[in-house]
């Protein structure tokens, strides 16, 4: 237990250490009609398990490379939300097609601190975590192929 709670840890830590916006990276609204049918490229992604319906919530995509997955600034897009539910769902359009990848962040207390016993996060395709990757895993366990389409993903929470 003491392991998986350190890897836990070290996941929040990552996730939670994503910086402010360089050039590239830009904040957008939680629009949910970007991701009807024949609106792609975009992502509709659906996160479950959040701890509870509080605190603040940030969905952040990512170039699925391993120069660019979870890098200080290297977000393409990212929002950031109230927790109103224990399941929330997101739209994050994208200007191509391409390989990408999301990571989650759930701020329990919105506090806009990294509180490692009980901040939460979660990463595209759901990998496992452990002490043994520092909690980030690598690229090619979290990235995704997508199309002109609108793709959906799920994404579950995990909290020490």
């Amino acid at each position: 237990m003491l392991k998986f709670a350190a890897s836990i840890a070290l996941s929040t830590t990552i996730l939670l250490s994503a910086a402010p916006a360089y050039a590239g990276g830009r904040e957008i609204p939680n629009d949910l009609r970007r991701c009807q049918s024949g609106k792609g490229p975009a992502v509709k992604v659906e996160i479950q398990g959040l701890k509870e319906a509080t605190g603040k919530v940030r969905v952040q995509s990512y170039r699925g490379t391993k120069d660019e997955w979870l890098k200080s600034g290297a977000w393409l897009n990212r929002i950031e939300v109230p927790v109103t539910a224990k399941s929330m769902t997101f739209c994050l359009p994208f200007s191509q097609a391409g390989e990408y990848a999301i990571a989650v962040r759930h701020d329990l207390n919105g506090n806009g601190k990294t509180d490692l016993t009980s901040d939460g996060g979660g990463m595209s395709n759901n990998p496992s975590i452990s002490i043994f990757n520092l909690g980030k895993p690598s690229y090619k366990k979290t990235k995704f192929a997508l199309g002109n389409e609108v793709k959906t993903i799920s994404i579950s929470m995990k909290y020490m």
